[in-house]
């Protein structure tokens, strides 16, 4: 993400404004030199990695070492054997199976609790070009469009003050930057801020980096602008991003349509994904065409074999989860009113299916990887909502739910296992939400409401001795 008033700055900027390297340099050795490298340490676990048809991130730390080792001194400000140490001591953690990483203690930028990982070695003295091995997170733009005059003006400020090793992307979507000492922290976030326009990503108990698809800007089913989108959030929450004060990490994840492309059902706090309230529209057809033989079903994407001919009702009705679709061998009816919006017969048929014109999104909290109580899916609490600027009503949504799991929820507990403890019911009453049937996690086991005596016209009461007579125990 830019800083404010450095939007368009590769608009104007070239790499020669801030190179580091020049061209001998960056092309320092020959594949001869790289086929013999050796690394100073002895790898033979790691070096098993490199055999077989694959590539190898040890061949690729390898041929890092190889060019740091013929760039000048002065052209590198941390040790030019950061990576022969990393093998080393990574061969070490192989053959005594266990990390040979510190973890714990506090390292960053002034002003900024998040976007540094803090490591050090346990093995300093064996290996001292990695005795600090810090990790920087780097705000991606938007769906992670780069021009090359950025992403190589990147890659040299991480070769002058880094290892020269990166991770395009984690994850959560930052750009990542592997292995610094601690004196080229503040440098590093100067040059980035400065030079290159972009600010650090999350890290800790905040907001991590908000991520999105590729949105409107590539893609014919999105049904809202996810650029636009989690680029206002990202810049609108920039505090919760920079300064941990959470029980937790929380993540935003916003996916233009069902197909849910940057996974965000299984891995955000908080789940933006696009749909439609209409009706998918139908040309009948490009459908007859379909079954005809003269379209590819899938776009072609499966044509790497002969799969036979097209089978609308094998291929498209019988897969309706919802069981919504008929086919009369001339026009295809669907009962949208059933419709789930899996895009399933979309995805088989898009030059005869395509998305609804009335489109929002849908906003499911609480979906995470397996720490403490085991992975989760998002639950689908609010299933539509304008995706319209400023996102005001988004905003207020985001205010409600980090009101509750601030003031609720244990250290280290993630929105969706607060939601696990505390029930779906108190969540959906936090919200705001009237409960509909879409709420309901699993039929017949977790109903997503039960009335209370307040909401029934005259109530009722509750007499526990009564209610044994009828249920002993």
């Amino acid at each position: 993400m830019a800083a404010e008033g450095q939007e368009k700055l590769w608009e104007t900027k070239k790499y020669d404004d801030v190179r580091i390297y020049s061209d001998e340099e960056i092309w320092n050795y020959t594949d001869e030199e790289l086929a013999n490298y050796k690394c100073k340490h002895d790898i033979p676990l790691l070096e098993q990695l490199e055999e077989g048809p694959w590539p190898s991130f040890v061949s690729d730390i390898k041929q890092e070492a190889l060019h740091r080792h013929k760039l000048p001194p002065d052209k590198l400000m941390i040790p030019a054997d950061v990576c022969d140490d990393l093998l080393g001591q990574l061969e070490l953690s192989y053959v005594e199976k266990e990390t040979h990483w510190k973890h714990g203690g506090i390292v960053g930028v002034f002003g900024y609790g998040g976007g540094v990982i803090g490591r050090y070695s346990d093995q300093q003295e064996r290996f001292p070009g990695i005795a600090h091995f810090h990790t920087l997170r780097v705000n991606q733009p938007a769906s992670k469009f780069y021009k090359t005059d950025y992403l190589r003006a990147l890659c040299d400020i991480w070769e002058y003050r880094g290892s020269g090793l990166t991770n395009m992307h984690g994850s959560t979507g930052d750009t990542v930057l592997l292995g610094t000492f601690t004196e080229q922290l503040e440098p590093i976030f100067f040059d980035l801020t400065h030079d290159l326009g972009v600010d650090l990503g999350g890290s800790g108990s905040n907001l991590r980096t908000p991520s999105c698809c590729v949105g409107k800007a590539r893609c014919e089913f999105a049904c809202y602008d996810t650029q636009d989108v989690c680029y206002e959030l990202t810049m609108y929450y920039q505090d919760e991003l920079h300064r941990p004060a959470f029980p937790y990490k929380f993540k935003f994840k916003f996916d233009g349509c069902p197909n849910c492309c940057v996974a965000s059902i299984a891995r955000a706090d908080m789940s933006y994904i696009g749909t439609w309230k209409d009706d998918i529209r139908i040309d009948q057809e490009a459908v007859r065409a379909y079954v005809a033989g003269e379209l590819k079903p899938n776009a072609g994407a499966f044509g790497d074999r002969d799969w036979g001919p097209f089978d609308i009702q094998k291929e498209v009705i019988d897969l309706c989860p919802a069981q919504c679709m008929e086919w009369d061998g001339k026009e295809l009816k669907i009962d949208n009113k059933e419709c789930v919006r899996c895009m399933h017969c979309i995805n088989v048929m898009p030059r005869a299916l395509r998305i609804g014109t009335d489109t929002g999104c849908s906003i499911l909290f609480g979906a995470k990887a397996p720490i403490l109580e085991g992975a989760q899916m998002s639950l689908l609490a609010i299933p539509f909502i304008r995706v319209e600027k400023p996102y005001d009503e988004i905003k207020a949504i985001v205010d409600r739910v980090w009101d509750w799991w601030m003031e609720e929820g244990k250290n280290r507990e993630r929105l969706g296992e607060l939601i696990q403890r505390k029930s779906i019911q108190e969540f959906i009453k936090v919200l705001g939400v009237p409960a509909i049937p879409q709420m309901v996690k699993e039929p017949r086991s977790n109903p997503s409401i039960f009335w209370s005596e307040d909401e029934v016209p005259g109530g009722w009461k509750r007499d526990i001795k009564e209610f044994r007579k009828r249920h002993p125990r």
